[in-house]
């Protein structure tokens, strides 16, 4: 049997922390979950999360699987330099490593990584207003959004200090031209940021394609609903919602746990 048959590795399990494991299982579910969702590309794009208490090690998917095949097991751990620090029978895609490891190396709560190249999310990173507050979403996104202008394939490794920098102190941004990119203190933070700024891009998308004239609302209002969002989810956005996605997957197919 190969390897892309069986995804279970009982023994990496018996290799790291319950710490590590635990995170292994949420990163898993939150792959499943951009698959859920339709968020996905193929093999492509990525999504990282920090080792516990190994600040320098990052877990990622083995490059060639679709990410409703990733599993807690098949988790790939790697250093900042994208080379591989423990036994898998997997390989990883450096290159696809650039962006995490940037917004990784900053040393703030960007513990979980999440980058899409969904339709949406590209379609909004294309159109030169950005993100527009047309919906309750989007405001509710928008005072934690930053904007990074494409560069070409993210190979070469001096754009990571110019990310840096566009992204400063928020935890969403749209890489223009590109696709979307959320971090988070936990996967389950990342999790509901992406689902929350690929939302607000969906409905931005069926409202420009709607052939009306859009309502915009008025001034402040935005920046209203951008701080009431803030002071109602200060700490752990992720936490109410993630047990019950978890259960969601759980009720189609519990193998990422594996």
């Amino acid at each position: 049997m190969s390897v892309a048959e069986d995804l279970s590795f009982p023994a990496v399990r018996e290799q790291v922390s319950a710490a590590e494991w635990e995170q292994r299982v949420n990163l898993a579910a939150t792959y499943r979950l951009v698959a859920h969702y339709g968020w996905d590309d193929l093999i492509y794009t990525h999504i990282s999360a920090r080792v516990p208490g190994e600040d320098n090690h990052f877990l990622i998917n083995p490059y060639g699987l679709t990410f409703d095949e990733i599993t807690a097991s098949s988790l790939v751990k790697i250093d900042l330099d994208g080379e591989i620090v423990m036994d898998t029978p997997f390989k990883v895609n450096p290159a696809g490593f650039t962006i995490h490891s940037a917004v990784h190396s900053t040393g703030k709560d960007a513990h979980c990584v999440i980058h899409t190249h969904s339709n949406d999310g590209v379609a909004v990173s294309a159109q030169a207003d950005g993100l527009l507050p047309l919906s309750q979403t989007a405001m509710i996104v928008l005072g934690d959004l930053a904007y990074h202008d494409y560069e070409g394939i993210a190979l070469d490794l001096d754009e990571r200090e110019r990310l840096i920098a566009d992204l400063g102190e928020k935890h969403s941004m749209i890489l223009r031209n590109h696709g979307l990119l959320t971090t988070g203190a936990t996967c389950a933070d990342a999790f509901l940021r992406l689902f929350f700024l690929e939302r607000a891009c969906t409905m931005q998308v069926r409202a420009l394609s709607g052939g009306r004239e859009l309502t915009m609302p008025d001034q402040g209002v935005p920046e209203k609903t951008a701080g009431q969002a803030k002071f109602g989810t200060a700490n752990g956005i992720g936490d109410l919602a993630w047990p019950a996605l978890l259960r969601t997957l759980d009720r189609q197919d519990a193998s990422y746990r594996d």
